[in-house]
């Protein structure tokens, strides 16, 4: 495993300070670190995207900790998957089960992110399943249809324009945004 050394450190104010994560990252031999001092649920997180850019099969990216890395455990798992792909490597200096430079960090990470998978796979099942359950009493969810009666006369006062928009919501219980979605059909049609 030959390779860089590549810090990423990262703040989520122009207020605060990124001198500990610096020292922690120098202190573990980083031969460059990229900085960044922008929100992590920003997606777009641009010397980031230069680091990763620039990553080269062998290098090995080091952070104080992984919240400064990732913005979700979905998250986390794609930035791996990207790092993986160019040959490279991960390790978290807080976290110390994230070391893809082992072969027991390689497990412990395939095996977490395997519970994730498994995680959503649940949640989609038992959604499928209530679903499938109110679908068989009759239900199929969403939002109930509007009763068109109500459609018409909305259509017809939003076109006498002696009505606004909110007085019309009020009178027929049609929402700003349905009334708008049909009078963008009328239009099509």
């Amino acid at each position: 495993m030959s390779g860089y050394k590549i810090g990423y450190a990262r703040v989520s104010t122009q207020e605060q300070n990124l001198d500990r994560q610096l020292d922690t990252l120098k202190e573990a031999g980083c031969d460059k670190i990229y900085r960044e001092k922008i929100t992590g649920t920003k997606k777009d997180r641009p010397e980031l995207d230069k680091m990763l850019e620039d990553l080269r099969n062998g290098d090995t990216i080091i952070v104080s900790d992984l919240t400064r890395l990732s913005r979700s455990t979905k998250d986390l798992f794609n930035l791996v998957e990207q790092i993986e792909s160019k040959g490279a490597y991960i390790k978290s200096l807080k976290e110390s089960w994230l070391d893809t430079t082992t072969p027991q960090g390689k497990l412990m990470f395939t095996f977490m992110a395997g519970i994730s998978q498994f995680e959503r796979d649940i949640i989609s099942q038992r959604t499928q399943e209530g679903l499938a359950s109110a679908r068989a009493r009759g239900r199929n969810g969403g939002r109930p249809v509007k009763d068109k009666s109500d459609i018409n006369t909305a259509l017809k006062m939003y076109d006498s324009q002696l009505h606004t928009v909110a007085e019309i919501e009020k009178i027929t219980k049609v929402s700003r945004a349905t009334l708008y979605r049909y009078i963008r059909e009328r239009g099509q049609g």
